[in-house]
């Protein structure tokens, strides 16, 4: 069931200075799918899953769709994220890489993200305990059952899109032609990874006000979780130039706490964090038959490139190879994931080099 519904942007992220090309609008539906079961037994009557798309689907003489992109979005993001000058702008407009006329693009809100089905709805601490196998199940229903599409030209993703990226080739090694995880390690989440996450869902989970999911008023530990995503989100040389003096800084701070505090719910927040306790794609990156770039940038907190794990794992993908952006003042940390200039390029040849295998799938 396809329904229209308004567009909200509510990923906080920092833009840079780029001229926009024109694009197409993006048209909004929602589908449900119903008596959505989870891997934790759950069973959510109606599971609303929300996206945006632009273009329209091309079929090849056999019914397969040709021309389809899956763009993932990241932890407490959502697919209106993608709509900005850095990202479709550079994009989606006419003649560049993924000319919204010629392809389709696929944007959705993963479960408990952006306008799909979400604890804040309603359920609060009773919605079904979702990981990102949940997500990617639902993202594959919304493709078959809502948009007809049966096969991806391109699957990319950012952060948590980008660990999504990973499972999907390994899940459904057939269904794309080509991969792009961005701002991701195909690994188990640990080491700081992990540390920041715990430190939100401790805070969270701990917050007396946070009354077991049932607050009547965003319990302050809301403020931790934002204050550790604005850590984690940037370079340090960029947060020194934002805040070069302890009340910069903290004036910076608490700007960006009562913002966040606007948009996003403690319940929504903690359960976003949680979700990535089932992603472990190591084991089977064998299995993974798409062209695949990974892109990470060289100051990003969250998969610092000093880990070396990158470079090792993309090794046992045939074909794959990695990419690490160097420093620069046009990076921002892990946020260089939604800045299409300092990684289209890489995206270019991906798309060069797997068009001849497309072609030739059936």
């Amino acid at each position: 069931m396809l329904i229209m519904s308004p567009l909200i942007a509510i990923m906080l992220f920092a833009s840079t200075a780029v001229v926009a090309a024109e694009y197409p609008a993006p048209t909004e539906r929602d589908f449900v799918l119903r008596n959505f079961r989870f891997t934790s037994g759950e069973v959510l009557p109606q599971l609303r899953i929300h996206c945006r798309t632009l273009g329209e689907p091309r079929r090849d003489a056999a019914g397969i769709v040709r021309n389809a992109v899956l763009i993932l979005h990241g932890t407490t993001g959502s697919g209106a994220q993608f709509i900005r000058p850095e990202f479709a702008g550079e994009l989606f407009g006419p003649g560049q890489l993924l000319d919204a006329t010629r392809y389709f693009l696929i944007l959705p809100d993963g479960i408990g993200h952006g306008k799909s089905s979400k604890p804040s709805d309603a359920l609060h601490a009773r919605f079904p305990r979702y990981g990102y196998l949940d997500m990617i199940e639902a993202q594959r229903r919304l493709l078959l059952e809502g948009l007809q599409v049966n096969h991806l030209r391109l699957l990319m993703g950012t952060s948590m899109g980008g660990m999504h990226t990973w499972l999907w080739g390994e899940l459904h090694p057939d269904f794309m032609d080509a991969l792009m995880p961005l701002a991701s390690l195909p690994t188990q989440i640990a080491g700081r990874n992990r540390a920041w996450r715990r430190v939100v869902i401790d805070a969270i989970r701990n917050d007396p006000n946070w009354r077991g999911g049932d607050y009547a008023v965003q319990p302050p530990s809301l403020d931790v979780a934002a204050e550790i995503i604005w850590l984690m989100s940037s370079n340090p040389v960029l947060r020194q130039a934002q805040a070069p003096t302890l009340s910069a800084e903290d004036a910076t701070l608490d700007s960006y706490v009562a913002e966040f505090r606007k948009t996003d719910d403690a319940n929504d927040v903690l359960y976003a964090l949680e979700a990535s306790r089932d992603y472990d794609p190591g084991p089977a990156l064998d299995s993974i038959r798409a062209p695949l770039v990974a892109v990470n940038s060289a100051d990003d907190l969250v998969n610092p490139p000093e880990l070396g794990i990158l470079e090792r794992e993309v090794t046992r993908v045939r074909g794959a190879r990695a990419v690490v952006v160097p420093f620069s003042p046009q990076t921002h940390g892990h946020g260089s994931h939604t800045i299409a200039t300092l990684w289209k390029s890489d995206l270019a040849q991906l798309l060069q080099e797997s068009a001849a295998a497309g072609a030739a799938k059936p």
